[in-house]
């Protein structure tokens, strides 16, 4: 069972996320009603399309800090050890967590537009930044070099994401290093068949 401290932090995050900041900023700058155009959504992609870049990326910002400002707080406002400064449960993540799950919730739902909130990226990412800002570095750029189509760029951020999530065995180089050595050296010849398929898709 959850105690009144996860539950509050859970509701701190939901509350922080459920800001529909895409909506607020295309109204005040009288560009309507974001929902009208688009995909619908109050997210920053469709910010976008009222043609206001500024405007867009100031959503993105705002939508990450939603993120972000709810899992920093929250060990702090809900472990009391914390806001006494003692360390004992400096390492506590419980909260955190509950804060970051209930942050992007109350974005995609946001109990304000009848539960009809964004997508959840940049909030999603915010707080993966704030829980583990290397991962979501790593995300990043996983990202960026598809969006990019650059075979090679993600065939080393490939290997390195295995490295980092399994490591290595011994001294000597895992089965899972030279599974994926092999998956990246595939995907960077170009006359392999998995590399032609890759930059096909």
């Amino acid at each position: 069972m959850w105690n009144l401290e996860e539950l509050l932090a859970a509701l701190f995050g939901f509350l922080c996320g459920s800001i529909p900041f895409g909506l607020i900023l295309t109204r005040v700058a009288g560009l309507g009603d974001v929902r009208e155009i688009g995909s619908g959504s109050i997210g920053a992609t469709n910010v976008l399309r009222t043609g206001n870049k500024g405007l867009a990326a100031a959503t993105v910002l705002l939508d990450a800090a939603k993120g972000v400002v709810p899992v920093l707080l929250a060990p702090i406002l809900f472990v009391p050890e914390l806001a006494a400064g003692e360390p004992s449960r400096v390492f506590t993540a419980g909260p955190a967590e509950l804060a970051a799950v209930g942050a992007v919730a109350g974005h995609c739902f946001t109990p304000w537009l009848k539960f009809k909130g964004g997508k959840g990226f940049a909030t999603a990412a915010g707080v993966l930044g704030a829980l583990a800002w290397p991962v979501m570095l790593t995300c990043a750029a996983i990202w960026g070099g598809y969006a990019c189509g650059q075979p090679h760029f993600i065939r080393v951020i490939d290997a390195h994401s295995y490295r980092c999530a399994f490591g290595r065995v011994g001294d000597g180089i895992s089965g899972i290093d030279r599974a994926a050595d092999r998956h990246c050296r595939d995907r960077a010849d170009p006359a392999s068949r998995e590399y032609r398929a890759f930059v096909a898709r």
